[in-house]
């Protein structure tokens, strides 16, 4: 085997290196221009070897390019960098947050407290769950007992369980 062919797979080696490299180190895109820059050398000694030999190595490099991305990000995440780089995605307390619609349209005709203001929104609890709701009356006071009449995407309409 010629010594060019195996400069030429050196040289593969070390696109893949500096790919997964500039992943992880922050390089403003020198490592993935000298990544490139081995890549186009290794297939240009591959196609002076011969044709069939730069297909081969086209094909490889088509595969391998991709892959390598693919993996690196896949485990940059997982690494001490990585975790300190990419943000995390919000996390939703089941407790104070709006429910989905299908859980909201089980409130129709329960009852409930108002635990802030309602001018007309706030929040109220039904069974130690909060729900924003909107008040039909408008204006509510805190610890008033109110009863879902309307469920409307994500809106819920209450009313004081006096006038209900």
């Amino acid at each position: 085997m010629d010594w060019w062919l195996l400069f030429a797979v050196f040289l593969f080696f070390a696109c893949a290196v500096l790919i997964v490299a500039e992943v992880f180190i922050p390089s403003a895109g020198l490592l993935g221009i000298c990544a490139m820059a081995c890549l186009v050398g290794g297939l240009w000694i591959f196609f002076q070897h011969s044709p069939v030999a730069g297909w081969i190595g086209v094909v490889v490099a088509l595969v391998m390019v991709p892959l390598l991305l693919a993996l690196a990000y896949k485990v940059l995440p997982k690494t001490r960098f990585g975790r300190r780089v990419i943000l995390t995605p919000p996390t939703r307390d089941r407790g104070d947050a709006i429910a989905d619609t299908p859980e909201l349209a089980r409130l129709i005709g329960r009852a409930g407290t108002v635990i802030t203001t309602m001018r007309p929104v706030g929040m109220c609890d039904f069974d130690g769950r909060r729900v924003e709701c909107v008040a039909e009356s408008g204006y509510l006071q805190k610890d008033r007992q109110v009863k879902v009449i309307r469920v409307e995407g994500t809106q819920v309409t209450v009313r004081v369980m006096d006038e209900a």
